[in-house]
C-alpha cells in the first residue's frame, strides 16, 4: 500500500467527518431557511476561488523554475571562466624541461577532464530539460481541464442539490443511509466504463456494505427525549427525501467514475483547476434553474435569509462542507479508486451513530450497531482487495 494510497484513505475519512458535521448543520439551517437550491448554489459557487489559486500556484512554480535555470547557467559560466584562467596561468610559467613536459601531460589530462565534465554538465542539463518537458506533457492542458470541468459541473451541482433537498425532507440518518448505496452504483458504472474490475472480493465487499445499510434501516433508534431525535422541519419522514438521496448517490457514483477515468494518474490532473471550473460554471450558468424547480413545486419561493447569522452559517458550512471537503474528496478518489471512495462515504453511518450517541444521548438497537459494523467491514474488505491486487501485480 503506497504512501499516496494511505494519504487518500486519510483524506476520505476526513471528508466523511466533514460531511456528517455539515449534514447536521445544514438541517439546522433548514429549520429557519428552507432553501435547498440557494444553499447548494452558494456552496458550489465557492469552488470558483480555486481558479485564481491554481493560476497563482502555476506562476510561482514557473518563476522558481526560471530562477533555478538561471542560477545553473551562471554557475556553469563561472566554472568555465575559472578553468580557462587556471589553464592560462599554468601555460605562462617558465620551468625546467622535465616540468614543462610533465605539465603538458597534466594539461592534456586536465583538458580531457574539462571536456568530460562539460559533456556531463550538458547531459545533465538536457536530462533536466527533458524531464521538465515530459512532466509538462504528462500534465493535462488547462483548456482540457476547464472543458471537462464545465461538462461535469451540472452533474456535481445536482449531486449537491439532491443531497440538500433530501436533508430538507427527511432525517439525517435516513439521508445518510440512502446515500450509502453509492457503492453499488459506483461498482457497476465503473465496470461499464472500464474503471473498475469486478472480482469476487469486491462483490462481497459491496454486498456486505449494502446488507449493513439494510440492517440499519431495520434497526431502531431511541432517545431519552424524543425531541432530540434528528427530524426534518416538517416533523415526518418523507419518501421524496429518500428518493432524492438515492438519486444523489447515483450521480455521485457517476461523477466519481468519470473523475477517475479523466484523471487517470494523479500527475495528469490539476484538481484545483477542475473544481474551480465547476464553481465558475455553476456561478454563471446554473442560477436560472431555480425558476423551473419553483414552478414544478420542488423548490419553495426564493427568499433571502432572515438574519446575518444564518448567512454566515451558510457560508461557513459551505466552505467546510463543500469547498474543502470536495477538494479533499477528489484527491482521495484519484489517489485510491472510485469504489474505495464510495464505500468510504458509507462510513457516515457508523460515524453519525457515534455522534448521535455522544451528543444527543440516542440509543441504537443491536441490529443497527451490527449493520454499521458491516458497513465499516465492507470498506476494510475492498481496501484489502486493492492491497492484495497491488502486491500480486508488482510481485517479481
Amino acid at each position: 500500500m503506497s504512501l499516496k494510497y494511505r494519504g487518500g484513505l486519510l483524506l476520505i475519512v476526513s471528508v466523511v467527518i466533514m460531511w456528517v458535521t455539515s449534514f447536521e448543520v445544514t438541517q439546522c439551517v433548514f429549520r429557519d431557511y428552507k432553501q435547498p437550491f440557494a444553499v447548494s448554489y452558494l456552496a458550489t459557487s465557492q469552488l470558483v476561488v480555486y481558479l485564481p489559486l491554481a493560476f497563482i500556484k502555476d506562476w510561482l512554480i514557473e518563476l522558481l523554475r526560471s530562477h533555478s535555470r538561471k542560477s545553473g547557467d551562471d554557475t556553469e559560466t563561472v566554472d568555465e571562466s575559472s578553468v580557462e584562467l587556471h589553464a592560462t596561468a599554468k601555460n605562462n610559467g617558465v620551468h625546467g624541461t622535465f616540468e614543462i613536459e610533465h605539465k603538458e601531460q597534466l594539461g592534456k589530462e586536465e583538458s580531457c577532464i574539462r571536456v568530460f565534465s562539460e559533456d556531463v554538465k550538458l547531459l545533465v542539463s538536457e536530462s533536466a530539460n527533458n524531464m521538465d518537458t515530459l512532466k509538462d506533457d504528462k500534465m493535462m492542458a488547462t483548456k482540457e481541464i476547464v472543458k471537462f470541468g464545465f461538462c461535469l459541473a451540472p452533474l456535481w451541482f445536482f449531486t449537491e442539490y439532491l443531497t440538500n433537498a433530501s436533508l430538507a425532507r427527511t432525517t439525517v440518518a435516513s439521508a445518510t443511509l440512502m446515500s450509502s448505496t453509492s457503492g453499488l452504483f459506483t461498482l457497476f458504472i465503473g465496470a461499464c466504463l472500464g474503471q473498475e474490475s469486478i472480482d469476487i472480493v469486491k462483490v462481497i465487499a459491496v454486498v456486505v456494505s449494502m446488507a449493513g445499510v439494510a440492517m440499519t434501516t431495520l434497526g431502531k433508534v431511541s432517545a431519552p427525549d424524543e425531541s432530540q431525535l434528528s427530524t426534518p422541519a416538517n416533523g415526518k419522514h418523507s419518501l421524496l427525501g429518500d428518493l432524492f438521496a438515492i438519486l444523489a448517490s447515483l450521480t455521485y457514483g457517476l461523477f466519481t467514475v468519470l473523475l477517475k477515468k479523466f484523471a487517470g494518474d494523479e500527475g495528469r490532473l490539476d484538481v484545483q483547476k477542475l473544481f474551480g471550473s465547476i464553481g465558475l460554471f455553476t456561478l454563471v450558468a446554473l442560477w436560472w434553474l431555480m425558476w423551473p424547480l419553483t414552478a414544478v413545486g420542488i423548490e419553495p419561493n426564493f427568499r433571502f435569509p432572515n438574519s446575518a447569522k444564518v448567512t454566515e452559517i451558510i457560508l461557513i458550512n459551505g466552505f467546510v462542507g463543500s469547498f474543502l471537503s470536495d477538494y479533499f474528496w477528489a484527491l482521495g478518489v484519484v489517489w485510491t479508486s472510485p469504489l474505495v471512495a464510495a464505500l468510504g462515504a458509507s462510513l457516515t453511518i457508523p460515524l453519525a451513530m457515534m455522534e448521535d450517541m455522544l451528543v444527543y444521548g440516542q440509543h441504537y438497537s443491536l441490529i443497527y450497531i451490527i449493520g454499521s459494523a458491516q458497513v465499516f467491514l465492507g470498506f476494510v474488505v475492498v481496501n484489502l482487495s486493492d492491497w492484495f491486487s497491488h502486491k500480486c501485480y508488482h510481485r517479481p
